[in-house]
């Protein structure tokens, strides 16, 4: 069998601040059950991205969330075209999220890097190899 990626989980501070930046970034999230800190959404792609606020810190004894402002792994999501990465740059700045990198054309594609709630490098891009419909 060959490996695949089946989930994305993060690990945040705040669960509701977390579902309010992935739906502005356009992702349809269910409304987390109370007393059950999770959300999970699955993409066409076939890869869930869950977001808790008691897994690592549940199960992991040695862990601490990440400090210092860097960032190890940066999430990509595939929004369309150059406009639309424009558009939703300017959504997330006028909301009060911090931006990283502005629109730019990379030496790859067309995309911007946010922080998500908790600090995590989103990449939003029209890189056409990211859609779900690349093979």
């Amino acid at each position: 069998m060959e490996l695949q990626l089946s989930m994305v989980v993060l690990e945040v501070a705040d669960l509701d601040a977390s579902v309010r930046f992935y739906r502005r970034l356009g992702l349809d999230l269910a409304d987390p059950d109370p007393g059950r800190p999770v959300v999970a959404h699955r993409m066409g792609s076939g890869v869930t991205l869950l977001i808790t606020t008691g897994f690592a810190s549940r199960y992991d004894p040695t862990w601490t969330p990440p400090a210092g402002g860097g960032y190890s792994q940066m999430l990509e999501f595939y929004v369309g075209d150059d406009a639309v990465v424009d558009s939703t740059w300017a959504d997330l700045m006028d909301a009060g999220y911090r931006g990283r990198m502005p629109p730019t054309q990379t030496v790859g594609p067309y995309a911007a890097i946010v922080d998500d709630p908790d600090g995590n490098a989103i990449l939003i891009t029209s890189d056409e190899a990211a859609s779900p419909d690349a093979s």
